[in-house]
């Protein structure tokens, strides 16, 4: 009971006390804001506030302050230049010469007695009046031709028109006959009594002519085992 008396007692000196008392303010407080007093709690929070992220703006993606400034650079890419694969070059397909007809020149001898059976011209002489055959196999049948040689032991066979240039590889030349009797054993010196195949120097070749002049021989015939050569 005490207690209650004593606490309204004094609410009632506190009343009493602020009606009774009227600060005297000066003219410069009026002239001047009273400063601002502010009370900080007691105790900061344990915990700042995280700090707002701030956001990079890239084209597609969104980093946050706390990942690396940067992302690692990426080494750079070449790229090498493609290459289509390569092609052996096209050449193009190489002329062939002119077809045209065929004609084959050669020389026949006499070999001299004391070289029968030897390979070889030595003391050879001409020897006009020889027959020499030309045969061509370009055709289901073959196709021959003959001729004498000359004084000077030359001969030239034309071959028929139905044989070319292109088909020369298939004709042979070879010695028939022999005019002398005394002179009349065919050697097969250069295929003259086996045939002999036909060849060409083109570098000496004669373009305004209308056949192609090819060569075969020489040939030669020697005097038979009969024939005493110790006269």
């Amino acid at each position: 009971m005490a207690s209650t008396l004593s606490l309204a007692f004094s609410i009632l000196s506190i009343a009493l006390l602020g009606a009774s008392w009227s600060p005297s303010v000066s003219a410069d407080t009026h002239s001047q804001p009273l400063p601002l007093i502010v009370i900080s709690p007691a105790h900061a929070p344990s915990n700042a506030p995280a700090q707002a992220p701030t956001h990079h703006h890239h084209t597609q993606h969104h980093h946050l302050t706390g990942s690396p400034a940067q992302a690692p650079a990426s080494a750079p890419t070449h790229h090498l230049p493609s290459r289509s694969p390569a092609h052996a070059p096209v050449r193009s397909p190489t002329s062939l010469p002119p077809r045209k007809f065929v004609a084959v020149q050669g020389v026949v001898f006499c070999k001299s007695c004391k070289y029968r059976g030897v390979q070889t011209l030595l003391d050879a002489t001409p020897l006009p009046g020889a027959v020499v055959k030309l045969q061509c196999n370009n055709t289901v049948y073959p196709q021959e031709v003959k001729t004498a040689t000359d004084k000077n032991g030359y001969f030239f066979i034309q071959a028929p028109k139905t044989v070319t240039s292109y088909g020369a590889h298939k004709c042979k030349a070879w010695l028939v006959g022999s005019p002398d009797k005394n002179c009349d054993q065919p050697t097969d010196l250069y295929g003259g009594s086996s045939g002999s195949y036909l060849w060409i120097d083109r570098r000496n070749a004669a373009e305004n002519l209308p056949f192609d002049l090819f060569s075969a021989g020489p040939f030669a015939f020697e005097p038979a085992k009969s024939v005493n050569c110790s006269r």
